[in-house]
């Protein structure tokens, strides 16, 4: 399970049960020693009425990078939120797209020049600061590296940091793994709520 950080001085890690599987409460205590120890601090809060606000304790997040800076961070999750856009998505998603490219840049020279240097570049061509620029000049910019290094590591990463967390899964119903609860057949097999009813012929009855 991952969990992201949250601004709520002496709460307790823990996790919160829904009909369908376990989804993060996002309640781990911050420190502000902890911050000191890293180069850039990622911070926000969950909107209100919003799936994972209504999980959480409080609604500010805050993720620690250790190698990228701040700015580094959030043009980072631009970039990823360019790539994929979500409006459903809380930027605390986004926010592990950045904290795992941090990772890569912790333990790696090479990897740590390319993301800086591929973040540099998206803030020349934005004029100055790429996370501030207007959503639309993001898409153009992001666009027009394609296929670069720079713009391949950081869809590549994408694909499990947006959407291989317990928090996406929350926001999309997606119920989780569950081979080890006896597989979807007789718990919900069918209960997606953003896809039409399928007809009562499409399927044939499970076999039990």
């Amino acid at each position: 399970m991952r969990v992201i950080r949250i601004a709520n001085p002496g709460a307790a890690e823990a996790t919160c049960r829904d009909s369908d599987g376990v989804v993060p409460r996002l309640d781990l205590p911050l420190a502000r020693r902890e911050f000191l120890k890293g180069s850039g601090v990622l911070m926000g809060t969950l909107a209100a009425g919003s799936v994972l606000a209504a999980l959480a304790p409080s609604t500010a997040w805050a993720v620690e990078l250790k190698a990228l800076s701040t700015t580094e961070g959030e043009a980072l999750m631009k970039m990823g939120r360019a790539l994929y856009p979500h409006k459903k998505l809380a930027d605390a998603v986004y926010a592990l797209l950045a904290k795992d490219l941090d990772g890569k840049a912790s333990g790696d020279a090479a990897s740590a020049k390319l993301i800086k240097d591929g973040v540099a570049a998206l803030n020349t061509a934005a004029g100055g600061n790429f996370a501030k620029a207007p959503a639309k000049k993001q898409a153009a910019i992001v666009k027009a590296i394609e296929g670069q290094p720079f713009f391949n590591t950081v869809r590549g990463q994408c694909i499990t940091s947006l959407y291989d967390n317990d928090m996406a899964y929350a926001t999309f119903g997606y119920p989780g793994s569950a081979w080890e609860k006896g597989g979807y057949i007789t718990r919900g097999f069918q209960d997606l709520k953003w896809l039409p009813a399928p007809p009562l012929d499409a399927s044939p009855k499970p076999y039990i």
